[in-house]
């Protein structure tokens, strides 16, 4: 017997791996909806970046939009069953440290937390290399953070994705990731560059068999996807 298709929030769905999460999940047959959860009013053309006739799934999309600082106001659309979250910014965007990590562990912790809270089983997570709680690295420090208090939280299920630099394409341009993907072919394999659409498939893979537990994929497990 087949299982019940699940339904998922989507946090994040705007950047590079959130979007492609965004088409991956709704051209599943075991999901049967995608929340997604935004900060301003988007049309799903506008989400999707494409007319929604032309991408599969899209009439499972709903789009829900939501100030962020009161996500609590919000708590019926974190009635899921699983939770994708690829939030994420950095310091330059945010303009200062105190933004980035309301943004990476703030927003992404009461995510969890609402969700888990309304009954959500599995969390998928975008992470990084060298995430660690006791990192001199802030970037490092606060990723490493946000899954230790991810893993506290009481999930039957994490997957965590642990890339390397992103390849996709973005707005804005980073010259430091520009020289990393250039020479990315010299890097040992833990280090090279991991294409957005591996990353999302890899974490989808893994939250959709949802084995119990704790799921570290690293960069080089995710460059394998696809």
């Amino acid at each position: 017997m087949m299982a019940t298709p699940a339904r998922v929030l989507l946090a994040g769905a705007t950047g590079l791996v959130g979007q492609q999460a965004l088409r991956q999940l709704l051209a599943r047959s075991d999901v049967a909806e995608v929340r997604a959860l935004v900060r301003r009013d988007m049309s799903p053309a506008q989400l999707l970046r494409a007319d929604p006739n032309q991408v599969e799934g899209a009439g499972k999309l709903r789009i829900c939009m939501a100030d962020f600082d009161r996500l609590e106001a919000h708590v019926h659309w974190f009635d899921v069953d699983w939770v994708f979250c690829a939030l994420g910014t950095t310091i330059r965007q945010a303009g200062s440290q105190a933004a980035f990590r309301q943004v990476d562990f703030d927003y992404a912790l009461q995510i969890a937390q609402l969700a888990r809270a309304e009954g959500a089983q599995r969390f998928m997570l975008v992470s990084a290399l060298g995430a660690n709680a006791r990192s001199s690295v802030f970037y490092n420090r606060v990723k490493g953070e946000l899954e230790e208090a991810i893993k506290a939280i009481g999930f039957e299920h994490v997957s965590v994705a642990q890339p390397s630099l992103l390849v996709g394409e973005r707005a804005e341009v980073r010259p430091g990731e520009r020289i990393g993907l250039k020479f990315g072919f010299l890097m040992p394999a833990r280090y090279k560059p991991v294409r957005v659409e591996q990353v999302a498939a890899g974490l989808i893979a893994s939250g959709a068999v949802g084995k119990p537990g704790w799921h570290v994929l690293d960069n080089i497990s995710l460059r394998r996807m696809l």
